[in-house]
């Protein structure tokens, strides 16, 4: 019996970002220096498949610093963490690694330099999540306020509404984060953005590209974990930009095949955090029931780089 035929759309970028590589290679690199174990202050990325990897290599992934012992390197997520880490690693001389993309480490300093002019921050982010815990965590106790939406806009109470600055979280939706700022704006006047947005490229990129894809596609696919941001996000912009079926998965065993009955088109993304193998898993299980056309839908071309920091390099 003849597979039915499918156009399978690609989505391009796709995938892991530049800071996601970075901070991957950070821990392989630490491993190859100082050997196994090497301790990592929460998932290194958003992704079981990546982190169970690296646990197999030696890594030892824990929740707090507390959980690793004195005489063994630790390394901080791509996430970023709050500075009372970093101060408590000094503290007990441990060798530590910053794996903290770069792109969040801006949003660091710009919320460093509002504080200095002696402004209080408004967080656009998502409450618990490692990247907003780690930026609120840059500065004293009340010195950054969470908004989370429009709505919780009109509620937050500021020490003085002429003295305010606002930073976002890296991987949020751009639709939702332009409305959250226009009430902002609106609220505040005179409150002061970022340079250039805090946003990252790899977020806005992908974003971008199922927001093209969607048109076209019966369902889309988001390879990426629960638990990521930017991933979960990809889901959102696909159901909004006009996509009938938009759903998350881990791996190609998650996938719905009842609810996808009857398709003729289908898109195919990922988060910052999926490996490109996990995507040619999930490819290879729509070739095994469907007689597949892929067409890519390239929206731009990265060709970003983040150096490793100083000390795993071969010269250090």
């Amino acid at each position: 019996m003849p597979k039915p035929s499918l156009i399978l759309y690609l989505a391009a970028p796709r995938g892991f970002c530049a800071g996601v590589d970075r901070a991957i290679k950070i821990v392989e690199m630490a491993i190859e220096k100082w050997g196994s174990p090497v301790y990592v202050r929460h998932e290194i990325v958003h992704n079981k498949f990546v982190v169970d990897g690296l646990r197999d290599k030696g890594a030892v992934f824990v929740e707090e610093l507390s959980e690793c012992p004195d005489d063994r390197p630790v390394i901080f997520s791509a996430h970023g963490v709050p500075k009372a880490v970093p101060a408590k690693a000094e503290a007990r001389n441990m060798v530590y690694v910053d794996a903290t993309c770069p792109l969040v480490s801006k949003v660091h300093i710009e919320a460093q330099r509002h504080a200095e002019a002696g402004l209080q921050m408004i967080m656009i982010g998502h409450a618990g999540h490692p990247e907003t815990i780690g930026t609120m965590g840059q500065l004293p106790a009340g010195e950054v306020l969470l908004v989370e939406t429009p709505a919780d806009v009109e509620t937050v109470q500021v020490r003085d509404p002429a003295k305010l600055a606002y930073v976002t979280q890296t991987t949020l939706s751009i639709d939702d984060t332009a409305e959250i700022v226009a009430a902002l704006n609106r609220r505040f006047p005179s409150i002061v953005g970022p340079h250039k947005e805090d946003i990252c490229y790899a977020t806005t990129n992908r974003q971008e590209a199922v927001k093209a894809m969607a048109p076209k596609c019966d369902a889309i696919l988001v390879v990426g974990a629960p638990n990521s941001s930017n991933s979960r996000r990809l889901v959102e912009v696909g159901a909004r930009a006009g996509c009938g079926y938009a759903q998350l998965v881990q791996r190609a065993h998650d996938i719905d095949w009842r609810s996808l009955e009857g398709i003729a088109s289908m898109g195919i993304t990922a988060g910052a955090s999926a490996p490109e193998q996990l995507i040619n898993e999930v490819i290879d299980a729509f070739r095994d029931r469907y007689d597949v056309t892929i067409e890519m839908v390239e929206t731009a071309v990265e060709n970003v780089e983040f150096k490793v920091p100083r000390v795993l390099r071969a010269s250090a």
